[in-house]
């Protein structure tokens, strides 16, 4: 149950009781059998015991039980009483029968026996029950909030949460890091998501932007000569909602002067290792530095830039096997000079029905299929019609390239690897599953780096950024000038933990040379970086250090820690996966004069 907390209130010891308690209901221990106790609280369960009446009092605290007899006043009063429904009870701790003892209760040694009742607040017959925690329709859950925040999960998930922001901010502070506090009234930027706009009433036909990060103001700080900034900065962004995504979250928003990329790294990572070592719970955590791995590497042997680590398998590319000849479909695929054939190693898979298993997968997938290679106990050899087409010895030497043996498998997936890494990635995510080779017990962490400063738009045709506009180029102005744009590397970072991403980072571009070629690269001009980002383009002007930082996301964090996969479960008033608030019937429409008052016409989409 909850843990208990002091509080401070008055006492028996003070010569006047305390209006509702002298006691929460974590409170109470077998050394205080014998005192009187004033409780207050919410009827969590009741039971009737041949005339006898238990009452499990629960308050933030804890739960505590209650004995009431017949003759008790207020007994038919509580009796009639719905759960939920909020009582004060005065009583004598009293010390329970060893049989009766509730060793899983903090409280479980004793109870108090009610001498006096009263009724502060009687609930209603309740749309969602809090005892028992059953599972509930989301709709139902998210428009009774306040009921679903008193289920003993929930309430512990947002008090782990209060938990986690003051360990992160004392260790930010420990570290010499201070915090200041950006605007949410902003401009709009070009770059990123969607923004949330906001309408100006003293400027006509001009809007805010709500913050997507604190991007540009953090940069400014270090140009004004702060040195270590942080902030746990709420951030918002119109994009389609996910569960581990929403549009409105919470970052620890980090930047700091004069350092390189590995000096970012020492100073986020005890942070980091530290807050996840606390509420672990005794999972292991990634001792650090982190491990390092390259984007192309990440792609190459997982599938994906946010591998969940504690999954062993690695993929490798096999090409060379399959090239002239053995499985003529692949043959023919190796033939344009883009193609590659990876492999997806299976430790301990191998057996037809595994593999006829990942092969329907695939197709459910919408892949034509997967190609395998199973170890056939029956035949003592490789099956499969790949071995079959290859040969023993060729077979053979493809499985020792990827340690495979007796009692294994490995599947292939052939083509152009930009088309089909993340398929590959998620056959090597369901493999790991499949055969529970995740280790699910700990916490892995790893640092994803050098990720390519641009990219091509197949939607746009044309050059673009492909993660933070303002990172600063591996080479700098040199590479601008002469390498290929989809050659060159950024200082760009992110953290991941268990296959997700906590944070994206970077050495920020300090010198406004480089940053209007490299805005030029991406199509666009210097007048309209000028316009977009002057703000911060003049302030280079006059003196900027090199600077660099990063966001973790607060939300994912403790979404990781209390053991959860949608960040619902962790924030007390989220909206639901239409971006609404189902409690607070958000978003609304508005009445006219707040439009006129706006100068805002709606345009509401014409339905076909």
């Amino acid at each position: 149950m909850r843990p208990s907390a002091p509080l401070e209130i008055p006492t028996l010891k003070h010569r006047f009781m305390h209006a509702y308690r002298t006691h929460t209901c974590g409170a109470l221990r077998a050394t205080d059998t014998g005192a009187a106790a004033r409780l207050s609280g919410w009827i969590h369960r009741k039971r009737d015991h041949g005339g006898l009446l238990f009452i499990d009092l629960r308050d933030h605290y804890g739960l505590t039980q209650l004995v009431l007899h017949p003759g008790t006043p207020g007994f038919e009063t509580v009796e009639r009483l719905r759960a939920e429904s909020v009582i004060r009870v005065d009583g004598e701790v009293v010390a329970r029968t060893p049989e009766t003892v509730n060793p899983g209760l903090p409280t479980g040694e004793v109870e108090v026996r009610v001498s006096a009742v009263e009724v502060l607040s009687e609930a209603a017959e309740l749309p969602l029950p809090v005892f028992g925690e059953p599972d509930y329709p989301e709709e139902i859950r998210l428009k009774h909030r306040y009921l679903d925040l008193r289920r003993e999960t929930l309430h512990k998930n947002i008090i782990l949460r209060s938990k986690v922001i003051d360990s992160i901010r004392k260790r930010m502070v420990g570290q010499g890091f201070l915090e200041y506090q950006t605007p949410i009234l902003t401009a709009s930027s070009p770059e990123g998501a969607r923004d949330f706009l906001v309408p100006s009433r003293l400027h006509p036909s001009k809007f805010y932007a709500l913050p997507q990060a604190p991007q540009q103001f953090k940069q400014l700080l270090m140009v004004s000569g702060f040195d270590r900034y942080f902030q746990i900065a709420p951030c918002f962004r119109d994009e389609d909602l996910r569960a581990d995504r929403s549009l409105e979250f919470y970052q620890l928003d980090v930047e700091m002067s004069f350092v390189t990329q590995e000096d970012v790294f020492a100073a986020i990572e005890p942070v980091m290792h530290g807050v996840f070592e606390e509420f672990a719970d005794g999972k292991p955590v990634t001792p650090y530095p982190f491990p390092r791995i390259a984007y192309r590497d990440s792609i190459a042997w997982y599938g994906s830039d946010k591998p969940d680590t504690r999954n062993p398998i690695k993929m490798s590319e096999v090409s060379n096997h399959f090239r002239g000849g053995g499985f003529g479909l692949f043959a023919r695929i190796l033939e344009t000079e883009k193609n590659a054939v990876w492999a997806v190693p299976a430790p301990g898979g191998g057996s037809r029905a595994f593999c006829d298993r990942m092969n329907s997968w695939a197709q459910g997938e919408g892949q034509p299929g997967l190609g395998y290679i199973f170890w056939s106990a029956d035949q003592n050899t490789w099956g499969g019609p790949i071995a079959k087409n290859l040969g023993e010895d060729k077979t053979q030497a493809l499985m020792n390239s990827l340690g495979l043996g007796e009692g294994d498998a490995a599947f292939f997936v052939a083509g152009d690897p930009k088309v089909f890494y993340k398929f590959a990635g998620s056959a090597r995510t369901r493999v790991g599953t499949e055969l529970k080779l995740i280790d699910e017990g700990r916490f892995e962490f790893c640092w994803i780096v050098d990720f390519p400063m641009f990219e091509w738009s197949d939607e746009e045709k044309k050059v673009d950024f492909s993660h933070n506009p303002f990172s600063m180029p591996q080479g700098e102005l040199e590479a601008l000038e002469t390498k290929d744009p989809l050659d060159i590397l950024a200082y760009q970072y992110d953290i991941v933990c268990n296959g997700y991403e906590l944070c994206s980072g970077a050495i920020r571009n300090h010198k406004p040379e480089i940053m209007l070629k490299a805005f030029e690269i991406a199509g666009y001009g210097a007048d309209v970086v000028e316009d977009q980002f002057g703000g911060m383009l003049n302030a280079f002007r006059y003196g900027a250090p090199p600077h660099g930082g990063l966001a973790p996301g607060i939300d994912r964090i403790v979404m990781l820690l209390a053991g959860q996969t949608a960040i619902r479960e962790v924030i007390a008033f989220p909206l639901n996966q239409q971006g609404q608030d189902l409690l607070m019937n958000a978003p609304s429409e508005v009445e006219d004069r707040q439009l006129k008052e706006l100068h805002i016409r709606l345009a509401p989409p014409i339905k076909a």
